[in-house]
């Protein structure tokens, strides 16, 4: 039913957008996918223009290349790459081999078939902004399941409007996107640090400041009148972010786990459960019916 990114990106949203697309306004001009990582959300989007914005540069310029070239010409550049250098699941030193002419060219076709390749497809750098993700041995390969990913995820690039950024989420012009755009933001986890946030990979960390600006920029489209939604996490592993609670407050939440939708915020037991939260400043209900009533 929806389109699935070839990256298995860190976080990604795909076996959660049957509970997240329904619950995003439909029939807008625009759509913003802040922290896009494997465009999940954004490419399944049904707005006329589509924003997608990453703050790793290097991710944009791969999406750009699917973009830009014929889908048959990616699918025989990549099976070229991996005769190049002998790749399979256990060819440690092809993948070496790979790592080191990306980390010397930054050519995006590489990047990719590196995370097809890399210990759980994960992109990760260091401080240096060189890849640096270890083999995957004996688990990681490119395949026909991530072919056949890649093929539609291509072919949505080139038919739908998707104008792609790599910017910091606060240097984002929402402007250009005009009054009752929806903005979607799933940024990293605060109470949860993962190979993306830990601060040692060459793009920061996410702290409370950065934290604290997101819920403060949301604030600020909701005057504007734009429509946002957050997807983030109440509780993980015995930790809870107070501030996005208490901030939620004005507006609102949608558990994503339908066992969790009557809970308090104070409840026992936390520390093996993760509680995701999808905040909006809309009711999709109230939306629907306001529709329903302007088609009569």
């Amino acid at each position: 039913m929806y389109i699935k990114s070839p990256l298995n990106y860190t976080g990604g949203k795909y076996r959660l957008l049957s509970k997240i697309i329904p619950f995003l306004p439909k029939g807008n001009d625009s759509f913003v996918d802040l922290f896009a990582g494997g465009l999940n959300v954004g490419i399944n989007s049904s707005a006329k223009n589509i924003y997608a914005n990453d703050q790793i540069e290097y991710l944009i310029e791969l999406y750009e290349y699917f973009q830009n070239t014929p889908t048959d010409e990616v699918i025989e550049s990549i099976n070229e790459k991996i005769k190049y250098y002998s790749l399979d699941q256990t060819n440690i030193e092809g993948y070496n081999r790979l790592r080191d002419d990306y980390n010397n060219k930054k050519n995006p076709l590489m990047l990719f078939v590196l995370t097809c390749y890399s210990f759980n497809h994960q992109i990760r750098f260091n401080n240096s902004l060189r890849f640096n993700t270890p083999f995957g041995k004996n688990r990681s390969s490119y395949n026909k399941s991530i072919e056949g990913n890649l093929i539609g995820f291509s072919n949505a690039l080139k038919e739908k409007r998707v104008v792609l950024s790599s910017l910091d989420f606060r240097e984002f012009d929402f402007d250009k996107i005009g009054k009752g755009g929806v903005v979607y933001c799933d940024p990293p986890y605060l109470i949860s640090t993962g190979s993306y946030n830990d601060g040692k990979r060459g793009y920061g960390d996410w702290t409370n400041e950065e934290d604290h600006d997101l819920l403060m920029l949301l604030d600020t489209l909701n005057q504007k009148g734009f429509y946002f939604a957050l997807s983030n996490v109440f509780y993980h592993k015995g930790n809870t972010n107070d501030e996005l609670i208490k901030w939620s407050e004005k507006y609102n939440v949608t558990y994503l786990e339908k066992k969790y939708s009557n809970c308090s915020y104070h409840f026992k037991n936390r520390d093996s459960r993760t509680v995701e939260v999808l905040v909006t400043n809309y009711n999709m209900e109230e939306m629907q019916c306001e529709q329903m009533e302007m088609e009569l």
